[in-house]
């Protein structure tokens, strides 16, 4: 496994191809899929509520509540498969974290939009390690001040991309719809919230 460094000015994002071996992230993605209590997150999109185009679960310690969209989201308690690939990623990056987004892509009809992490509970310059399972999807980056600027990535099952420094500040993230079929795909963000 090696990191790969994407060369962003303003930034700092990593990828691992690999870090997960494909049998783990196979059996990873089963247990995930199983115990996480999905959800449909309500999110403000252009002044009005709407049903977010993906399925969500937030997971943290207590005392760990995550502020997006106008809307609280208390942590759900840590599913074993989730607080073991927790440890192996915090020793693995030498950083704590308290939290994690899950996402569960059910098609290629299920996307994110253009957003950058930058909540205050995040702190100033968060380090956010995103974990993929499941099927292959497209991650894209823009900088905020020049949509010219843009990078895309495959991300592959069993990749982590780790985004930290003034990446939040500087850029902004989606992972686009696609038209060609594609199966289930699930995306863990590791986050840290600051207390308080």
């Amino acid at each position: 496994m090696e990191w790969v460094d994407l060369g962003l000015p303003d930034a700092s994002v990593r990828l691992a191809r690999g870090w997960l071996a494909a049998d783990d992230a196979a059996t990873l993605m089963q247990a995930v899929r199983r115990k996480v209590p999905w959800e449909v997150h309500r999110i403000r999109l252009f002044g009005r509520e709407v049903d977010s185009p993906r399925l969500s679960c937030w997971i943290g310690d207590p005392g760990t509540a995550y502020r997006y969209s106008g809307k609280v989201f208390e942590p759900h308690p840590w599913p074993p498969a989730l607080a073991d690939l927790r440890q192996r990623i915090q020793d693995d990056l030498a950083r704590p974290f308290n939290s994690v987004l899950a996402n569960l892509y059910r098609s290629g009809t299920d996307a994110m939009g253009w957003h950058c992490d930058n909540e205050p509970e995040l702190g100033p310059e968060p380090v956010i390690a995103s974990l993929s399972l499941g099927a292959s999807r497209r991650f894209v980056l823009r900088h905020r001040t020049g949509a010219t600027l843009k990078v895309a990535v495959d991300l592959e099952p069993g990749s982590l991309l780790v985004m930290a420094g003034r990446t939040q500040e500087r850029w902004k993230h989606a992972l686009p719809r696609t038209a060609r079929p594609v199966g289930e795909r699930i995306n863990l963000t590791f986050r840290y919230i600051f207390p308080g």
